[in-house]
């Protein structure tokens, strides 16, 4: 039994202090769970934390998906196997630079619901996703035998809500359907986010990657007399397309883990081993502007992504070693072998543009909606209409794009617009939009617009308005009506047709095989493309940009075969005709 007590935290009556890291299941594929969780071990740690990320388990609304990257149960039995007990937060909302902060896609669909509060058409639907994590939960938990022994309510709410009715409720809900390890709340270093975010009767946690010996006075005359507990102790930070490469100083790191467990703190580092956003699933931020996150979640982590020691490791193996009174001669499990496989030649290339009308899915709409509107969680959208009639030379309009538009006419590419690099761009309802002029013609012509969302905002109010595509066409004062308009969640490239094929510097789908040795990982090196994402043998292993920071993409050994293919879409513009693997990574 695991009880909080004023003395501090007990485990079967006994004193115990928490030493957790956080890795998420679903940034690591699960053929690499117990390796990491045998480096966990072998650091000191007697725990892992881990947040739920609805939109994985309910990608579409009533369908529920707890298997293989998403296999939560599985997840934790494997942590017991080596000792770990398990730390889990399921949410609703769960931010970790995670698209929509967790929440799944279709909640946008309906434009009355509100998110985060006690919307009573939220919580209907928060109890079903609840009800069905629980089913997998509540066996697990260690008032059954199991090694779950507490569950956080929401994330990081005062940050951006105080609304405890809505806070009450999940934890009602999370009782009724079994919940019996104790709760608790993590939120920021001040007095606002501690008053909006907590609940009485609630254990009160704080995050914080700094200042270690004076983090916890805010919690004075809010919590006093319990344990003190950094739920988040961030070891580094993550980064953004287009700034430079996150680092941190291992000696700071060390520095401050030293002050928490000398101080008779708990804790849980921030990250243990980060991993991988995976497909399209990284997020973005929203402060002065619209901040897509990378690939990458390395995040320098104690492991890097591909599950390497650091000096920073090293170091907090250390301390808690030392603290736990463990040897330090345990020798340490493997360094993840890698392979250098050079350069592959891509030889298929097909035209992008005219592909995306056979991978796509078609719709007819009077006006052009978002991709929730069609229940697309993520990828690209493609908006097409032929203009008709005598038209002089005017500005074509488009309002409220989310995130990255290219804009062709009669087939040529006429605009490109990022909402990435424009500060302010995508504030409110329509915000984010962009004009190009358009010459007078007499009969008809043919607008594209093609649009990639480069991951929903997962933190603060710009997630309530962060729907993916465009909201509206103008030419002039005259709104355009009557649109085809294609879904192209780029999940199944399979019908990709090479013999519609690509000259030039056009955007394209390239194509190569390469042959790779069993159990050893490696990175697809992107310098001299553009923009776009990767495939190997069908697993999407994220976008790349050539404005960095991020050079390669992380291919884990699980993913290879003796014979592979490699997919590349790159939505702009180069001339390659190959593509490097290599044993280095770039971040």
């Amino acid at each position: 039994m695991f009880e909080i007590r004023k003395e501090g935290f007990f485990m079967d009556g006994k004193p115990f202090r928490l030493y957790s890291g956080a890795m998420h299941y679903f940034r690591v594929v699960p053929a690499y769970w117990r390796d990491r969780f045998a480096k966990m071990r072998a650091a000191g740690f007697n725990a892992v934390e881990t947040v739920m990320c609805w939109n994985m388990h309910e990608p579409e609304e009533g369908r529920f998906c707890f298997e293989g990257n998403y296999d939560i149960v599985a997840y934790c039995k494997a942590a017991w196997e080596f000792g770990l007990y398990v730390i889990i937060r399921p949410g609703p909302y769960t931010c970790a630079e995670w698209d929509f902060g967790g929440l799944p896609a279709w909640l946008l669909k309906d434009k009355n619901l509100r998110i985060r509060c006690n919307d009573p058409s939220f919580t209907e639907k928060t109890e079903r996703y609840f009800r069905e994590v629980m089913k997998r939960l509540a066996p697990l938990q260690i008032t059954h035998g199991g090694n779950l022994i507490a569950l956080q309510i929401e994330n990081e709410y005062g940050s951006y809500g105080n609304d405890k009715e809505y806070l009450t409720e999940l934890v009602n809900i999370l009782r009724k359907y079994g919940a019996e390890v104790p709760f608790f709340t993590s939120d920021g270093t001040s007095s606002e986010m501690l008053s909006g975010g907590t609940l009485p009767g609630v254990y009160k946690t704080l995050n914080f990657g700094s200042r270690a010996d004076k983090a916890f006075d805010c919690l004075k005359g809010i919590q006093d007399d319990l344990p003190r507990t950094c739920m988040e102790f961030w070891c580094g930070w993550f980064d953004h397309w287009g700034e430079i490469h996150h680092r941190r100083n291992p000696r700071s790191v060390a520095g401050e883990i030293e002050k928490l467990v000398t101080s008779g703190a708990n804790l849980n580092i921030y990250m243990f081993h980060g991993g991988t956003n995976f497909g399209f699933t990284a997020g973005a931020n929203f402060h002065n502007k619209y901040q897509p996150t990378v690939t990458s979640y390395d995040d320098a982590a104690l492991l890097n992504e591909y599950g390497d020691y650091t000096e920073a490791y090293m170091k907090v193996r250390s301390i808690l070693r030392k603290a736990r009174g463990l040897d330090m001669s345990e020798p340490l499990p493997p360094r993840p072998e890698l392979q250098n496989i050079g350069r592959v030649k891509l030889t298929a290339r097909a035209d992008l543009w005219r592909n995306l009308y056979l991978l796509g899915k078609r719709h007819r709409n009077a006006t052009p909606e978002n991709m929730e509107y069609f229940g697309q969680n993520s990828g690209y959208i493609l908006y097409c209409t032929k203009l008709k009639g005598k038209y002089g030379a005017n500005r074509l309009i488009v309002e409220g794009v989310r995130d990255v538009a290219y804009v062709r006419i009669n087939g040529q590419l006429k605009a490109k617009y990022d909402r990435s690099s424009i500060k302010g761009a995508g504030t409110g309802y329509a915000g984010g939009s962009f004009s190009c002029k358009i010459p007078a013609f007499d009969g008809e012509m043919q607008i594209e617009i093609l649009v990639e969302g480069m991951g929903r905002v997962n933190y603060g109010h710009e997630t309530e308005n962060d729907r993916k595509g465009i909201r509206k066409v103008r030419l002039g004062y005259q709104t355009l009506f009557g649109w085809d308009i294609y879904t192209l969640p780029m999940d199944n490239l399979s019908e990709t047709d090479f013999s519609l094929g690509a000259c030039g510097k056009t955007p394209s789908i390239y194509k190569g095989e390469f042959k790779a040795e069993k159990g050893k990982d490696c990175f697809a090196d992107t310098s001299g493309f553009g923009k776009g994402f990767i495939l190997v043998n069908g697993f999407n292993i994220g976008r790349y940009r050539s404005c960095g920071p991020q050079r390669t993409l992380y291919i884990p050994a699980p993913i290879l075969r003796e014979n592979n293919e490699i997919m590349v879409v790159e939505q702009e513009c180069c001339r390659l005709k190959e593509i490097k693997i290599t044993d280095k990574h770039r971040l």
